[in-house]
């Protein structure tokens, strides 16, 4: 397996030397531990690869390797807090409760300091637990969600053992290609840019420097799907071409990408070629490098506070004649789904009621808050946050993507136009849509968890 080591700054045997990035830090300024790590998990020979269901055979060929990466940070008191991002589609619920239970045991990690969060690339391989293709290419996906398990736990004591003191700070700053993507026409939401529609274009920054003032680690988010690219060739799509770009710029520093709230945000342009969508990455590494060179950047102090919960989901009422009409769908997801929910009910099984979506709380003393969000999760859940939090001290920071990918979570508004996030969607892996209750359920659980650690 290969590791990238940063905190001892090694890179294979490699000693790598950085450039001094800003003045050194002062002793007394030094508030946290930090380190950061990479291992490769780019899967071997070819895949079924995830996000696009017309596709007909596997992957051919690596245009990009993919990582998953770990941000370690301690305070002072001893709280810690692990960041794990990946250049896959989603965050695998077995893959999340694996790692929970080994970190815990390896590490002395409790759950709700534990983040992961998937960059959603529709050009990397098919999750763990859904296999496509053959009974071989599913056995394949399966060993690599097992052997991801154990990649994601060593990368997080990776990071762990190599923690040094860090200073940190919060900056950010605005991209502009992704774009809303649920366009009204007549009665219909069709997938197609939408000008007018709400978007996410902050890219938020949390900048990692050593005691010497030299540059560990640039945490950072934007909320636009990871689908430019659309072909047969393992990639990082513009998340994974903006990582390297800013670790080209800055030898032995590890550019960690975080999904933002992007269920219904596109790319414009989008499937056109790689080079496209390195375009586009260097688009978000500039935000990120402009980012850095804010002079007023906010400094991130203690107390190191999370929280994790789960807010339970109610599906909308399905009775068996929905469940019928769907077993007729043109769409084999859908239809297949609708069948083996007709074979529960003939069984006398009950269908499922609701679902458990993963939220999690980070505070950062009083200057930082993210809240980090199970599922697609579409971009007003960011905006009200925001708009809520956006009248106290604290950087709000949302990330969707994370600790579980379930399906889309749309707000109450794309809930009730319906379309793909709002209804179509999760047909294929829920009994229905999402009750209108939805979105007020997830912040009331953000708001129940923040105030569990504010105290």
């Amino acid at each position: 397996m290969k590791i990238i080591r940063f905190g001892g700054f090694l890179l294979g045997s490699a000693l790598l030397v950085i450039p001094a990035a800003v003045a050194a830090e002062k002793p007394e300024a030094i508030a946290w531990k930090a380190g950061a790590a990479a291992v490769d998990i780019t899967p071997e020979g070819p895949v079924w690869m995830a996000g696009y269901g017309n596709r007909n055979k596997p992957s051919e060929g690596v245009a990009q390797r993919l990582y998953a990466k770990a941000l370690a940070i301690e305070d002072t008191a001893g709280a810690r807090m692990v960041f794990v991002t990946l250049d896959l589609i989603g965050v695998p619920r077995p893959v999340r409760e694996a790692v929970e239970r080994q970190s815990g045991e390896r590490h002395g990690l409790r759950p709700e300091s534990i983040l992961l969060n998937a960059s959603h690339t529709h050009s990397g391989p098919s999750p763990y637990g859904r296999g496509v293709g053959d009974a071989a290419f599913v056995a394949k996906a399966d060993a690599y969600g097992r052997a991801l398990e154990g990649k994601i736990v060593q990368v997080i004591g990776d990071a762990l053992s190599h923690s040094e003191p860090a200073v940190m700070h919060y900056t950010r700053a605005r991209a502009g290609f992704a774009m809303n993507r649920r366009l009204p026409v007549g009665t219909e939401i069709r997938n197609s840019p939408n000008p007018d529609g709400p978007v996410d274009h902050d890219v938020p920054v949390l900048r990692v420097t050593g005691r010497d003032g030299n540059l560990k680690a640039i945490l950072f988010g934007y909320a636009c799907h990871n689908t430019v690219t659309g072909f047969y060739t393992i990639n990082g799509d513009y998340a994974g071409y903006a990582q390297a770009y800013l670790q080209e710029a800055r030898p032995g520093v590890v550019a960690l990408f975080m999904m933002g709230a992007g269920g219904d945000q596109n790319p414009y342009p989008r499937h056109v070629s790689l080079e496209q969508s390195a375009q586009h990455g260097r688009t978000l590494a500039n935000a990120v490098e402009a980012a850095l060179s804010v002079v007023t950047q906010r400094p991130v102090l203690g107390p190191l506070r999370s929280a994790y919960g789960y807010a339970e989901l109610d599906f909308a009422d399905t009775g068996r004649a929905d469940l019928e009409r769907r077993a007729r769908s043109r769409n084999t997801a859908e239809r297949t789904r609708a069948e083996e929910l007709l074979k529960k009910l003939d069984a006398g099984e009950p269908l499922p009621k609701s679902y458990p979506c993963p939220v999690q709380v980070v505070h950062f003393g009083t200057d930082l808050t993210l809240a980090a969000i199970g599922g697609e999760t579409t971009v007003d859940y960011s905006l009200r946050l925001k708009r809520e939090l956006g009248t106290g001290r604290a950087a709000v920071w949302v990330a969707g993507y994370s600790n579980d990918g379930f399906g889309y979570l749309g707000s109450r508004r794309v809930i009730i136009e319906g379309g793909y996030e709002g209804y179509s969607a999760n047909l294929a892996r829920h009994p229905g849509p999402w009750a209108t209750t939805t979105e007020d359920r997830v912040i009331e659980k953000f708001y129940e968890l923040s105030r569990s650690i504010n105290h």
